[in-house]
């Protein structure tokens, strides 16, 4: 749009300012583009004909009210051109790809590919010889359905597997013409017959299709010797509705089990038993019973010892009696619990022999059989010390109740007429021991004994060693002579009486 007027030399409007249109009329410079690629389609095998399979959508730049941008599309090229040159039809005017082959002839098992190109031109001028054009590829995707159910390559495979075994047995191979990376081709198995005893299971190997079977429970060669399994195989996705599985989807598996020789077995296992201990040397402890597996071997079984910690027992290689080889004792450091433990074998006659342990657990119930002990059993105290409680002392006792304490202390009879200290009861377990008199320098040995609560109750005699040292400026000495200090009353009853005797 422009305003045009006219002047004259002055610049003195004359006529005007008056608007002038200017038209530009659009000229045919611009080609078709598909500007949306790449452009990819599917379609299902089997699909009827007529079935709209992509668009495909070009672009003009020239004006779109002439026939300057009136587009018309064409199959230029179809690769490839099997089973049909024309597996496919382009609405020219909207862009839509169709089939036009009949459902038989979409057939992805039978094409040589899955994967159609077309080669896609757009032209202007409403399609006419002097339009200009532009080209696409559209590539599309015969997509697969499940209309082939997997078949077994045989009706009845082998297996071998020895008794005691799990594990992989025998790969169930099969085929499958549909896709592999679909739920199509994926198979799935199931036993449907001879495992009551879920001794089998099987899964589908995700690179082969493979039905790998396998034992979970080991089998006995005594209880059945031979199995026959009923398998069926399916698909991941269902078959498409006129396809149902057949004969070949079902297999047979005849597997043999080998015998094996298998150890003995204790019965029970573990063994318990409740003994005193100290019983007599040569006691029966139990008598133990292994019975062998392989009844249709008819082997003998002998018994021998695997492992005893104390070396306690002894073990009858034909009968299994369990006797004491040394005294039980419930306190060695070999028993926890109060319970000792101990391992035998029992080995059958086979070829190579085969080998059953059992476990013994040996209950001991306590005797009493041990001496309360002392402690401490060493005490200082100064010479002129104001606090005369000199140690407090604790009993201990390795048997078990009722066989500890109460414990009883008692000071052994102190000889002569001066009486230097005593013992007091503190609990069940503790007692004091107080000094009546302040003693001198020197190292004492004060008897004393205790008792614990056992029927018969046991003692120790035991002697308190007390250090008497100086004190001075808070330290302590208590160098003292080795010899023991005894009173000058004692020395003196002692002299007199050797006096008396010398001279009737």
């Amino acid at each position: 749009q422009l305003e045009v007027e006219v002047t004259d030399v002055s610049g003195k409007t004359i006529d005007g300012p008056v608007r002038l249109d200017i038209s530009v009329i659009d000229q045919n410079d611009n080609r078709p583009m598909f500007k949306e690629g790449p452009y990819v389609g599917h379609v299902m095998e089997g699909s009827p004909t007529g079935t709209t399979v992509m668009r495909m959508t070009a672009f003009d730049a020239d004006d779109s009210s002439t026939n300057n941008a009136l587009l018309r599309y064409n199959i230029l090229k179809q690769t490839p051109t099997k089973p049909s040159p024309n597996m496919f039809y382009i609405d020219p005017e909207k862009g839509d790809i169709v089939t036009v082959v009949s459902p038989v002839l979409l057939d992805r098992e039978t094409m040589e590919t899955p994967k159609y190109e077309l080669v896609i031109e757009a032209k202007d001028m409403g399609g006419l010889d002097a339009g200009l054009t532009g080209t696409a590829t559209a590539t599309i995707l015969i997509d697969d359905k499940n209309d082939h159910p997997p078949e077994f390559t045989k009706k009845e495979f082998q297996a071998t597997v020895k008794e005691g075994v799990t594990g992989v047995i025998v790969n169930l191979t099969v085929g499958d013409r549909d896709d592999p990376a679909t739920g199509a081709w994926r198979a799935v198995y199931t036993i449907i017959n001879g495992n009551p005893g879920q001794s089998f299971e099987i899964h589908t190997n995700p690179q082969t299709n493979e039905g790998m079977l396998s034992v979970v429970k080991p089998l006995d060669y005594e209880i059945s010797a031979f199995h026959t399994l009923l398998i069926k195989v399916e698909n991941e996705d269902p078959l498409i509705p006129d396809i149902a599985y057949g004969s070949s989807s079902t297999a047979t598996v005849q597997i043999t089990v080998e015998d094996v020789n298998e150890g003995p077995v204790f019965h029970p296992n573990p063994m318990t038993v409740t003994k005193q201990e100290n019983i007599p040397i040569g006691s029966v402890v139990l008598t133990v019973n292994a019975t062998d597996p392989d009844t249709l071997q008819h082997q003998t079984i002998r018994y021998s010892v695997y492992k005893d910690p104390a070396g306690w027992l002894e073990i009858n290689p034909t009968n299994g009696t369990i006797g004491t080889t040394a005294i039980l004792d419930r306190e060695s450091p070999h028993v926890q619990n109060n319970v000792y433990t101990a391992l035998f074998l029992a080995i059958d006659s086979g070829n190579p022999p085969a080998t059953g342990t059992g476990t013994l657990h040996i209950t001991l119930e306590d005797v009493n059989d041990n001496v309360p002990s002392l402690y401490p059993t060493l005490a200082k105290v100064c010479d002129d010390a104001k606090d005369l409680r000199v140690v407090v002392l604790g009993a201990s006792d390795k048997d078990l109740h009722p066989n500890t304490d109460p414990f009883q202390f008692e000071l052994s009879k102190q000889s002569g007429p001066e009486k230097l200290w005593r013992i007091t009861k503190i609990n069940n377990t503790h007692a004091q021991v107080i000094l009546l008199q302040n003693l001198k320098k020197a190292n004492y040995n004060i008897p004393i004994s205790v008792t614990d609560s056992g029927k018969p109750p046991l003692t120790n005699n035991t002697e308190l060693k007390l250090q008497v040292c100086s004190c001075k400026k808070s330290k302590m000495d208590c160098s003292a002579t080795d010899a023991l200090h005894i009173s000058m009353t004692l020395i003196l009853l002692s002299l007199f009486s050797l006096f008396c005797k010398s001279f009737p």
